[in-house]
């Protein structure tokens, strides 16, 4: 196996900006996050989420083109300045913790992610529990993928990318795309991605007290529910325990203090080990995907920027 380098980029010193942010965020989320660790999942409130996000309109010079799937939906999201040329594209998987978030509640974000990197991004609206189970939601994913394949985009001029819920479908998706024998991405971007549902690393890692979000009280409940009786250390349930050999080239990026650093710190290892070139960015005291707060924060400025270099990077020229 060729030895490959893992290239680890650190961003010291957040903004004023970023850190009254921070302090905000830990006032308004640590109570709602508690209450939520008591009870059980309320999905119809997780779904309205996306629903109540439809009223913010993405960046002036966005244009959108809605897409009927097999049983779900997408859209393609041509941010400002991007031509309609659709021969190279982001394939994007929204966050949301498998329950929550979608078209909506990411168009913005994902305009802007395009604009970055001068193509369109295919942005899918995967199905979710409890419409299904959660190892059925990667599923959508790959057709999305095998639509983008059957349109006649070649796999070379596709990035698979995603946040969070979203990153983890990136990567599970690509296996599964491996292991299918189908044509491989150019690349993986995940930003602050969730790779491994067993929370044994995370509750020992330095973060589980850090994480300004206080999010592992209700991550233990979450998990325990939307698994059910699933074995979060499948490989097939968690992609940070599969064989990773031959995977294209990722990038991921995380705040240092969120709990999911622990993730990605750990998958960067592992598939450096598994000869996967690999490039991990880690932002100081920067909030779970705070690349969704756009040009309100400098650093989620810069985060989109080098999002779009990477693209621009794996992409054929």
């Amino acid at each position: 196996m060729d030895t490959v380098t893992l290239t680890i980029e650190r961003h010291a010193r957040p903004s004023l900006r970023a850190r009254a942010l921070a302090r905000g965020m830990r006032a308004l989320l640590r109570p709602a996050i508690g209450r939520a660790s008591a009870g059980p999942i309320d999905y119809a409130k997780a779904a309205s989420f996306d629903k109540m996000a439809a009223r913010f309109r993405p960046p002036r010079g966005t244009h959108v083109k809605p897409v009927r799937l097999d049983g779900f939906g997408a859209e393609w999201v041509h941010g400002p300045g991007v031509g309609r040329s659709r021969e190279k594209v982001v394939l994007y998987f929204h966050g949301g913790g498998w329950i929550s978030c979608g078209l909506n509640t990411h168009r913005r974000m994902i305009a802007r992610l395009s604009a970055a990197a001068g193509v369109p991004a295919f942005s899918v609206d995967y199905r979710m529990l409890p419409e299904v189970t959660f190892n059925e939601e990667v599923l959508d994913c790959v057709a999305a993928y095998e639509h983008l394949l059957g349109s006649g985009i070649p796999a070379s001029n596709i990035v698979v990318a995603g946040d969070s819920a979203g990153g983890y479908m990136a990567f599970a998706s690509t296996l599964l795309i491996r292991d299918a024998g189908l044509p491989l991405p150019a690349a993986i971007i995940a930003l602050s991605p969730m790779l491994d549902m067993d929370l044994e690393a995370k509750l020992a890692h330095a973060n589980s007290r850090l994480d300004p979000t206080n999010v592992m009280p209700v991550l233990q409940n979450f998990v325990k529910e939307i698994l059910a009786d699933l074995d979060a250390k499948d490989p097939a349930i968690s992609p940070i325990y599969a064989d990773l050999a031959g995977l294209p080239p990722c990038y991921m990026s995380a705040g240092t203090t969120e709990i999911l650093a622990c993730d990605a710190e750990i998958m960067a290892e592992r598939l450096a080990a598994a000869g996967v070139p690999c490039t991990l960015q880690l932002w100081d005291d920067q909030l779970h995907v705070f690349q969704m707060f756009g040009s309100a924060l400098p650093e989620s400025r810069a985060a989109i920027a080098d999002f779009g270099r990477w693209v621009t990077a794996s992409l054929p020229a």
